[in-house]
């Protein structure tokens, strides 16, 4: 199949399925005339990286995942490793996102929002 029947059936963008062959996380078949042509193995791979990165792995997580998957010897503490680093991620960022809101909150709740020029938030804002 070609890229667009490739891009349908898995739902990325042609786009993105050009990347991922440019970086070497797929590698499709081509036809004589050049184009490339997709397999239905190479469709799963694509649902997959979809998805992994849909869950926020990097590319290079979303690369030793995959080599993972296809390796029929593989170790399922070595996937577990790569998916609990990212949810150390995630859960860093969550709580830095929380730090956030609470500070934008205690600045907005500061704010008179008047006519006034006085602002607290950009005084913040202005702090080093």
């Amino acid at each position: 199949m070609n890229i667009g029947e490739a891009a349908g059936r898995t739902g990325l963008p042609a786009k993105t399925i050009r990347y991922y062959e440019e970086i070497g996380l797929i590698r499709p078949a081509r036809d004589s005339n050049g184009y490339r042509a997709f397999s239905g193995a190479d469709c799963h791979k694509l649902a997959f990286l979809g998805r992994a990165r849909a869950l926020g792995f990097t590319i290079e997580d979303c690369r030793a995942l995959l080599a993972l998957y296809e390796d029929k010897s593989r170790a399922s503490g070595d996937v577990k490793r790569i998916a609990r680093e990212h949810l150390d991620r995630i859960d860093r960022k969550l709580s830095e996102l929380r730090e956030m809101r609470a500070t934008l909150a205690r600045l907005v709740s500061s704010c008179a929002g008047d006519d006034r020029p006085d602002c607290p938030i950009l005084k913040d804002l202005a702090n080093p």
